[in-house]
């Protein structure tokens, strides 16, 4: 039997079962507009409840926000033997820095709450902590951008920004934090800078700041999102299920890399379940 539809007002959800888990993940994607089913989220997957939505840049600590320009301007300097085109906007660079594990104000989504999915249960040493989902309503948070950004994504018939897009409106970082006093959130959709990007379904999001909290921002907007926490317990039973869906590292990170890190995991025993198949939590 399918569980209730969870109530508007609340935020926080915690799947009872995988049942339950895909009513969580689905609910209020019905587009009648359309008459289709249609998602206004965008996700993120945790390995860790107690993660929060800080970005890589917040993550190095002490003065942060001083070393955004230097870090983005040495990874140009030393990456100028890349394929990046010599016309790549500011938004290109980030999106390539990012990429490769730069400290960026960026933070990772994807269309697909099953690519969420995985890396909530990517780490098997993770799997005595509950993990968390945030599902973020891309469409409506967009109605709290500037004016001249709501234009630009207006004129194109979009919810959510390209490079192209964004640089000819905001060309520079510092161009993004004058726009208004009060922080805002928008959504870039990275070039196809390889097989990854594409098949993580992927986009990010960039706050109007480097200071600026994202799960703070939010917090003043329960309307814009929903979590859902996913008990230690549920992780063996989601991630066997993912596998036999083929939403793998193989496939999310191809290459030999991802087919690598698929092997290990596969083969790797199933610490903490039962001869039966119940899970049970790892020691902490």
């Amino acid at each position: 039997m399918s569980h209730a539809k969870p109530p508007t007002p609340s935020t926080d959800f915690e799947a009872q079962s995988w049942q339950h888990l895909q009513d969580l993940l689905f609910h209020d994607t019905w587009d009648a507009r359309l008459g289709r089913y249609r998602s206004p989220f965008v996700y993120r997957g945790m390995r860790s409840f107690g993660y929060k939505l800080s970005t890589s840049l917040q993550r190095l600590s002490g003065e942060y926000q001083h070393l955004e320009h230097h870090l983005l301007r040495n990874f140009r300097k030393y990456a100028r033997d890349t394929t990046t085109p010599p016309s790549a906007t500011v938004w290109d660079w980030l999106a390539l820095a990012q990429h490769h594990g730069l400290p960026t104000r960026l933070l990772d989504w994807t269309y697909s709450p099953y690519v969420a999915l995985h890396f909530v249960t990517d780490d098997l040493h993770a799997y005595h902590q509950d993990g968390i989902i945030w599902a973020l309503n891309y469409v409506k948070a967009a109605e709290h951008l500037p004016p001249a950004l709501r234009g630009a994504l207006a004129s194109e018939g979009s919810n959510v920004f390209t490079s192209e897009l964004l640089a000819p409106a905001v060309p520079s970082l510092r161009a993004l934090e004058d726009l208004q006093p009060e922080p805002f959130v928008l959504f870039l959709e990275p070039p196809s800078l390889d097989a990854r990007i594409v098949h993580q379904y992927a986009l990010f999001s960039l706050m109007s700041t480097s200071q600026a909290m994202l799960h703070t921002w939010l917090a003043a907007r329960p309307e814009l999102y929903f979590r859902i926490r996913i008990p230690a317990r549920l992780k063996w039973e989601i991630r066997d299920k993912l596998d036999q869906a083929n939403i793998t590292e193989r496939v999310l990170m191809p290459g030999l890399g991802g087919l690598s890190r698929w092997l290990h995991r596969h083969y790797s025993p199933a610490r903490g379940r039962s001869a039966t198949g119940e899970g049970s939590e790892l020691p902490g």
